[in-house]
C-alpha cells in the first residue's frame, strides 16, 4: 500500500470513528494500527463442500456472531474485504468472505458441471455454502459481480437474508431486455462484454489473464493509486482453471450470446418476476467509478424496505469495499440496528 493511500485509510477510519462508528473501541493512534494490521488478519483461507463446489473462503469473528456474506467481483477477488473483514469481526460479527465459482481455490466438484457464470449459479452457489456453515440468516453484501449476488439472493431468498449492502444499486440483470441497445456511449463503456462475446476475446483474456486485470481496475478506479502488491494479491486468484469460462459465460449470457444452464432455469424465471426487495437496504456509490453503473435515482424505486444511499467522494472508484473500507464497513453495522 503507498503512503498516499495508507494516510487515506487511516483518514477514513478516523472519520468513521468520528460518525459513531466504534472500531472495538479503539481511537486516536490506535485506529492506525488497526487500519496498518488489517491484512494480517485476514485469513487463512479454508475449504468446505457446498452444493456444486469446494469453496475457498474466510472466516472471522466469533460464531454466534451476526453473519455477514461479503461478495467480490470481477476481475477482484476475496481481498476486497481484506480490511473490511477484520473491522467487522473486531465488532462481533460472524464474516464469511468466499472465492466465486472460478477465482482462488474454490473448484467445481465434478469435470462434468457446466461453467456457467449467469447471476442465478453463483446465487445457488451462496445458499448451499450458507446451508454448508449452518448459516441460517445473514446480512448480504457486495460490489461488482458481488453486488449482483447479493441482490440476487436477497430477491430470491429474502427469508435467508437479514438486509441488504449494495455498492451501484439494484443489479439483477433483466434477460428479456438483453437484446434492447444502449446509447452508443453507454455501449462504449461495456467493450469488455463485447470482446468476450468473440472467439478472439476469450483467446485474449486466457493469455493475457492479469495483464487485463490491471487495465480493468484502473478504468473501473481511475483515481485508486493501488500498489502492485495489492494488485498481485488479487491476480493470483484469477489463475483459477475455471476463470477464463466463468467470466467468459457471465458476459455472454447477460447479452444472449449464450445460453444459460439449465438447472438454473426455474430460478431465473422466478426471478424476472421479481422487481424489488423489501429488506433494510443501504446503497452505495463512490464519486469516481469509472466502470458502467446506474444513476442513484434509476434503482431507488426497488428498495421497498427501511432504504438509504449513499456517495463518497474523495475518488472512491469501483471496488469500493477496498478503497473505503470503513465506509462499507459502517453500513454493514449501520444496517445490523435498524
Amino acid at each position: 500500500m503507498t503512503n498516499e493511500s495508507s494516510r487515506r485509510d487511516f483518514l477514513s477510519l478516523a472519520a468513521a470513528a468520528g460518525a459513531g462508528l466504534a472500531l472495538s473501541g479503539l481511537a486516536g493512534g490506535a485506529l492506525a494500527a488497526t487500519a496498518a494490521t488489517g491484512r494480517a488478519a485476514f485469513g487463512p483461507v479454508r475449504q468446505i463442500k457446498a452444493g456444486l463446489l469446494d469453496v475457498g473462503y474466510v472466516e472471522l469473528g466469533p460464531r454466534d456472531g451476526t453473519p455477514v456474506m461479503l461478495f467480490h467481483g470481477w476481475p477482484y477477488d476475496i481481498h476486497t474485504y481484506e480490511e473490511v473483514a477484520p473491522l467487522l469481526a473486531a465488532q462481533g460479527f460472524r464474516v464469511i468472505v468466499p472465492h466465486l465459482r472460478g477465482y482462488g481455490s474454490t473448484r467445481f466438484l465434478s469435470d462434468a458441471t457446466p461453467r456457467s457464470g449467469q447471476q442465478t449459479a453463483l446465487a445457488a452457489d451462496t445458499i448451499a455454502l450458507m446451508d454448508a456453515l449452518g448459516i441460517g440468516r445473514a446480512i448480504m453484501a457486495g460490489c461488482d459481480w458481488g453486488a449482483r449476488n447479493a441482490c440476487v439472493v436477497s430477491a430470491l431468498w429474502p427469508e435467508r437474508c437479514l438486509a441488504l449492502v449494495s455498492v451501484s444499486g439494484f443489479l439483477v440483470l433483466n434477460r428479456a431486455t438483453a437484446l434492447t441497445p444502449l446509447s452508443p456511449a453507454d455501449e462504449f463503456s461495456w467493450w469488455y462484454q463485447y470482446y468476450f462475446a468473440t472467439e478472439r476475446g476469450r483467446i485474449g483474456y486466457e493469455k493475457n489473464l492479469k495483464e487485463f486485470a490491471r487495465f480493468i481496475w484502473r478504468q473501473a478506479s481511475p483515481k485508486w493509486n493501488f500498489d502492485d502488491a495489492t494488485f498481485d494479491r488479487a491476480a493470483a486468484s484469477l489463475v483459477n482453471p475455471d476463470q477464463v469460462a466463468v467470466a467468459v459465460h457471465n458476459y455472454r449470457w447477460r447479452i444472449a450470446a449464450a445460453d444459460g444452464d439449465p438447472q438454473y432455469d426455474a430460478l431465473e424465471a422466478r426471478l424476472a418476476q421479481v422487481q424489488s426487495v423489501s429488506l433494510p437496504s443501504i446503497t452505495l456509490e463512490g464519486d469516481a467509478n469509472g466502470a458502467p453503473h446506474p444513476a442513484p435515482a434509476a434503482y431507488a424505486s426497488r428498495f421497498k424496505g427501511k432504504y438509504e444511499h449513499r456517495n463518497l467522494g474523495g475518488g472512491i472508484g469501483h471496488n469500493l469495499p477496498q478503497e473505503a473500507p470503513a465506509e462499507f464497513a459502517k453500513a454493514i453495522i449501520d444496517i445490523s440496528k435498524w
